[in-house]
């Protein structure tokens, strides 16, 4: 029988069922903290560092001040992996402002917590990269770069949630979310791109669409394969004629979309410079060069 998993939370480790936060943590009562979610294939932890460099820029729009370096940090992923004897699996990195009162103010939590969760997830079946997915462009817009952006990845998600029950609701696997002013910005957890006569475009940040790791490594390996790639405005027009539409993202890697809003993709199947992209996504997961080592 296997052991249970061990939670990193302020620099001790926990059983996955004893794994706890008080009531009074600000990233439970007000979403106050940011996080990331990484992913190791094979004793690789992929764009690990691209990732932490990413969790301390949300931290810092939102003047959180985590109690560890960067390199500590990283240290601290490494070891939670190798404390659960981990390969391959999804992190869950977490910081929250920490405990303070039943108020807002952000100074009554002195100290921040850390939070570590190694474990497994599964997003997209193979049969979703295989056949491509259905979305739906949801009624609910994704926040403007001037209120709780998604430039900053932190622990409110509940646009997310209902885009993602939407979706859910009208038969669909993803939703799409449009900027305040109608155009196209991204998924509920995924960079989005769409393909027309070779030339790929993805929305750009300027939408409130987060800067996506997956989506800046894709953006190379279009480019290495020989197609113009650029961040333009998206509209819905744009979206159902396009001759191929792909998410991408840690968890979702890099998935076909077959329909949106009941309007077929190009042919309904995925397209070739898609096909060509998850080739060379898989490929580089079990490449050095682009992650870290869990066990030197």
């Amino acid at each position: 029988m296997r052991e249970e998993l061990q939670v990193y939370i302020d620099g001790v480790y926990y059983p996955k069922s004893q794994a706890k936060i008080s009531v009074y943590d600000h990233g439970l009562l007000y979403g106050d903290g940011v996080f990331e979610g990484i992913r190791a294939y094979n004793g690789i932890v992929f764009k690990l560092k691209e990732h932490i460099s990413r969790l301390y820029r949300s931290a810092h729009a939102l003047m959180l001040k985590i109690p560890l370096t960067e390199d500590e940090m990283t240290q601290a992923v490494l070891e939670t992996l190798r404390k659960n004897k981990l390969r391959d699996a999804y992190i869950r990195l977490v910081v929250t402002r920490g405990v303070g009162d039943l108020g807002l103010d952000p100074r009554k939590c002195p100290k921040p917590s850390v939070i570590i969760i190694t474990d497994t997830i599964s997003i997209m079946s193979n049969e979703a990269k295989e056949k491509g997915i259905s979305t739906v462009i949801t009624w609910i817009r994704r926040h403007p770069v001037d209120t709780t952006t998604h430039e900053i990845k932190s622990l409110n998600y509940l646009n997310s949630i209902l885009a993602k029950m939407e979706a859910t609701t009208y038969g669909c696997d993803e939703a799409i979310g449009l900027d305040k002013t109608g155009l196209a910005a991204e998924g509920v957890g995924e960079n989005l791109f769409i393909v027309r006569d070779d030339i790929v475009i993805t929305p750009p940040n300027s939408t409130g669409a987060l800067a996506g790791i997956t989506a800046k490594l894709a953006t190379e390996f279009i480019k290495n394969l020989g197609y113009d790639v650029s961040e333009a405005n998206v509209t819905p027009f744009q979206l159902f004629t396009a001759d191929e539409v792909f998410f991408t993202g840690t968890a979702a890697e890099v998935v076909p979309i077959r329909e949106v809003n009941k309007r077929q993709i190009g042919n309904g199947k995925p397209g070739p410079i898609t096909k060509k992209l998850m080739t060379a996504f898989e490929k580089a997961t079990s490449n050095p060069e682009f992650g870290v080592i869990i066990y030197p």
